[in-house]
């Protein structure tokens, strides 16, 4: 699969979180630390007979090993570096979640729309925040929080009934996987756009969502 990412050179290159070989301990505290995400552990993958099973026991479980792990888990997310060190301590093998609707809101759709946009984005030379890509062919585009309660009319505007197309604000109360979490023995999570200090400020939707509708529904339509 073809990673598409955005480098940065110079001094800051080493305060960027690592796209392969970090671990989830050190990759939560990253994103505490440099990004001031709120991060909280979610479930885990064990080894059951030699195969990956999700931590929450359901043998039918949609997304094993990148889910929350307990009811109140929007609660125990945190910001602060020391506490989550402390967490991934005790689990080290827990999912990353980032809880959406506090520094960021997510839109979320199909990976071959997400692409197509990504794609267009570029050429239009939009500004654009950390995307995230997961094995179960989503895309996931950072922006601005907010955007869960205005994505819906902004794609009215644009002439789309929201229920065509297969695009999703994620805000207040639902979350995102972050690298490296894997689902299963489906993979891993990675960024289709890691964060830099080069988009450290998030797009609003409106500045998206033009690209992100009309990808959608040209997939929709094929």
């Amino acid at each position: 699969m073809l990673i598409v990412e955005e480098t940065i050179a110079g001094p800051e290159a080493a305060q960027i979180p690592k796209q392969r070989g970090e671990s989830l301990l050190e990759a939560a505290v990253r994103y505490a630390e440099e990004r001031h995400w709120d991060v909280c552990p979610g479930t885990w993958l064990e080894a059951t007979d030699g195969v990956q099973r999700c931590s929450c026991g359901q043998p039918s479980c949609a997304v094993p090993g990148a889910h929350p792990a307990r009811e109140d888990w929007a609660a125990q997310a945190t910001g602060s570096a020391t506490v989550a060190r402390r967490m991934w301590s005790k689990h080290p093998t827990a999912s990353i979640l980032l809880p959406t609707g506090r520094t960021f809101d997510a839109i979320d759709v199909p990976e071959s729309a997400g692409l197509l946009a990504l794609a267009r984005m570029e050429r239009m030379d939009l500004t654009l925040g950390p995307v995230t890509w997961t094995p179960d062919h989503r895309m996931q585009f950072f922006v601005l929080p907010g955007a869960s309660v205005k994505v819906a009319d902004l794609v009215r505007k644009l002439g789309w009934s929201p229920l065509s197309l297969d695009l999703t604000a994620l805000g207040e109360g639902e979350y995102v996987a972050a690298p490296p979490t894997r689902y299963g023995s489906r993979g891993a999570v990675q960024w289709a756009r890691r964060p830099t200090p080069a988009n450290r400020w998030l797009p609003d939707a409106e500045q998206l969502i033009s690209p992100l509708a009309y990808a959608c529904g040209r997939d929709g339509r094929r």
